[in-house]
């Protein structure tokens, strides 16, 4: 008859309790992951909702990097005429857009125009925007897939 004698039997059970899983839940990794997720949506949120949904035509020009939001006129497919995501008349255009620049706005105003629209009608918004001296006007267009 064979017997084995411990004689370090209370180390062994400390170490057994030492090695035992953890039953909390470590959020810290969690907590990181989200916030990183978070800042990702702030950032790209913006980007993704210029305005109001048109098909804009291509062009090979390469696009233009901006940290601001946009001041953009859009023109739809059916001659609607936004400024940003609120429609507006073709006559009150002017007088919006210089109660805007007498508030201290003088940068770039993004035109886009649908693919389909008629090109005077672009044109049009255009020249009366050039008329009362908003001299930094651009076109939008989307990029050729090569």
């Amino acid at each position: 008859m064979g017997v084995s004698v411990d004689t370090d039997q209370g180390s062994s059970r400390r170490q057994r309790r030492a090695l035992k899983p953890m039953a909390e839940i470590n959020v810290t990794p969690m907590v990181d992951v989200m916030l990183v997720l978070l800042i990702i949506f702030m950032i790209t949120a913006p980007l993704l909702a210029v305005g109001v949904p048109v098909e804009l035509p291509q062009s090979k020009a390469p696009p233009i990097q901006s940290s601001e939001e946009p001041l953009t006129v859009t023109i739809t497919k059916d001659g609607k005429i936004y400024l940003q995501k609120t429609e507006i008349k073709y006559e009150d255009l002017v007088p919006r857009m210089t109660a805007i620049s007498e508030n201290g706005y003088d940068k770039r105003i993004y035109i886009r125009g649908d693919k389909d629209v008629d090109y005077g009608t672009v044109m049009k918004v255009m020249g009366a925007l050039k008329g009362a001296g908003f001299n930094k006007l651009n076109l939008v267009t989307d990029v050729e897939p090569h």
